[in-house]
Order: C-alpha cells, then sequence, then structure tokens
C-alpha cells in the first residue's frame, strides 16, 4: 500500500518539525508550509491524503485557507487552533473542516486523529466500491453519486464537502428510518471521540442551506434525530 500524504501548514517552526518528524516515522510521508499562500500551491499539485492546518497564521489564515480549498479538496482537513473557543470550532465546521484539534496537543492524539481519518476514507472507499454507486429519488429530482462524491439536484451540481456527501448518503440510505444525532456522528466520524454532536447539527445546518433550504428531503423529528424523505426511484 502507498504512504499516506500529509500536509502540513502551521508558522511555528517548533510544532511543525515535531509532528512532521513523528508522522514520518509513522510511516506516512509528510509536506510542510508556512503560511496559507504557499499551502495553496501546494495543494494545486499534489494530491494529498489530509490535511493539518493552523488556524492563527499571519497573512492568510487557516479558515481562509480551508473555505478556499473545501470544494475542489475531497479529503479530510484538520484544524489546529491555540484557542480553544467554542467559536472557532463552529466556524472551522462552517468552512468545511472535518476535525479541530487544540494546542498545545499531545503528539500520540495527533496520529491517533490522522490515522482514523485515514482509516475512515479507506473504509468509504472500499464501500462505494462494492455497493451500488449511483442512488435516485423523486425521479431523478436528487441524484447522488457514491463513487465520485457528486450530488445532483435537479440536474444541477451541488457543491458539498465531503462529511456533508457522507451524512446525506447516509441519511439517504436508511430507507426512511429515523436515525439519532449520536447515530450519525457515530456513523461518519466512527470511533473519534473528540468531538461533539454539534458537529451534526452544524453539517445539517450546511446541507439544507446548499441542497435542501425547504427541508424537502432531510427531516428533522424534533427529540429523535432527522430522517431522509425522498422516495427512492
Amino acid at each position: 500500500m502507498d504512504k499516506a500524504l500529509i500536509l502540513l501548514v502551521d508558522d511555528d517552526r517548533a510544532v511543525k518539525h515535531l509532528l512532521s518528524e513523528t508522522l514520518e516515522i509513522e510511516g506516512f510521508l509528510v509536506m510542510t508550509s508556512g503560511n496559507g499562500i504557499d499551502a495553496l500551491t501546494l495543494i494545486e499539485q499534489y494530491s494529498f491524503d489530509i490535511i493539518l492546518l493552523d488556524i492563527m497564521m499571519p497573512g492568510m489564515d487557516g479558515l481562509e485557507v480551508c473555505e478556499r480549498i473545501r470544494d475542489r479538496y475531497p479529503g479530510p482537513i484538520v484544524l489546529i487552533s491555540g484557542r480553544d473557543g467554542n467559536a472557532d470550532k463552529v466556524i472551522g465546521l462552517n468552512v468545511g473542516a472535518d476535525d479541530y484539534i487544540t494546542k498545545p496537543f499531545e503528539i500520540e492524539e495527533v496520529v491517533s486523529r490522522v490515522k482514523a481519518h485515514l482509516r475512515r476514507e479507506q473504509r468509504s472507499r472500499s464501500a462505494r466500491k462494492s455497493t451500488e454507486s449511483v442512488l435516485s429519488f423523486d425521479n431523478g429530482s436528487l441524484v447522488i453519486h457514491k463513487d465520485t462524491y457528486e450530488v445532483y439536484l435537479q440536474q444541477a451540481r451541488a457543491e458539498l464537502s465531503t462529511k456533508e456527501f457522507q451524512i446525506l448518503t447516509y441519511l439517504a440510505e436508511q430507507g426512511g428510518r429515523v436515525v439519532s444525532r449520536e447515530e450519525v456522528y457515530e456513523a461518519i466520524w466512527g470511533e473519534q471521540d473528540a468531538g461533539d454532536i454539534h458537529t451534526v447539527t452544524v453539517h445539517i445546518k450546511n446541507l439544507r442551506s446548499k441542497l435542501d433550504a425547504q427541508s424537502r428531503f432531510i427531516k428533522t423529528v424534533w427529540g429523535s434525530g432527522y430522517k431522509f424523505a425522498g422516495e427512492r426511484d
């Protein structure tokens, strides 16, 4: 199996050296950048399996980088911040991040998170290859292409982040069953335990703003969770 390629973006040389050295010892390939502008250039040139992105950088900060690349970069984005505040977490999720780590951190935790994200991406790829690749609902009004991570609403492509796509697909495959936020979180984020259920709420809100403003497909069942209301073609 090829080694996973990681992009680490941080203007703190000590942190960058520690993380890159540790991740390389763990068997990963690591490229580094000290600012957002250079990171954007690297992302255009290489296919990274995961991006670790510091928020507090001079010039273009990590949140702006995340927002700029989210629609064209399908892999996991993990934000790293020296500020431990829910506001930053919510903003990060809103611009497309998949995870959030607060400094100072335990290096083992970062390695564990990276491995967990990469395992989930590998499982997702394997699952897409082994199951039906196209889901169509309401006479083709909504079409989900599982193999290419593409979604079409009324034949127009909807630009979704990886996690938004995974949540939509998960709900669509439940056959109208009501699923709790906890079930959604476990299905999409797996054994990762550092996030919170609010993550699901934020992603559902983003999904609706992009795809389902009238809640035609994703219904909230108050006190229970969500269910998908589209009728399978």
